[in-house]
């Protein structure tokens, strides 16, 4: 089945638009938009391929998708990648004052500079000796300069 999919994928960009827009009503049941170009067509038949060779996304990664989509559409501000949750073992890495800092997601707080931490304001502030939002700080929340832009 592998060596299947790896073909198909493979011939994709070989084909020609005539050829792509007939896979893809095979793959998804109807006619592509008439406006879709070439240049998108292969990925998202490469992915349909994929998906129907190897299954698709989780179903609670497709609930938090929905949720998130759900959360936007009514207006509330984007989800950051805090609210998303970083795994244990997610590196961030800051340059502050020419030194590269880097903390680690631990299953329960984050190691910096061989310490463990309870939160990231924490560290920022080790580093910064000033009181900072450590999201903020760190990239993972947008500052109320950006949000305002």
């Amino acid at each position: 089945m592998k060596d299947s999919l790896d073909a198909q994928l493979e011939r994709l960009p070989r084909l020609k638009t005539g050829e792509l827009r007939a896979l893809w009503g095979e793959m998804f049941g109807s006619s592509p938009h008439a406006k879709l170009r070439r240049e998108l067509l292969i990925p998202i038949l490469a992915y349909r391929l994929q998906e129907r060779a190897l299954g698709g996304m989780k179903p609670s990664t497709a609930r938090r998708l929905r949720a998130i989509a759900d959360e936007m559409g009514e207006g509330k501000r984007p989800l950051s990648i805090q609210t998303l949750g970083a795994r244990p073992g997610t590196r961030m890495v800051r340059q502050w004052r020419g030194k590269l800092h880097e903390v680690i997601t631990l299953e329960s707080g984050f190691l910096y500079d061989g310490e463990k931490f309870r939160s990231l304001s924490e560290i920022a502030r080790a580093i910064t000796g000033t009181r900072w939002s450590g999201p903020a700080f760190f990239g993972l929340k947008k500052r109320k300069s950006e949000e305002a832009a």
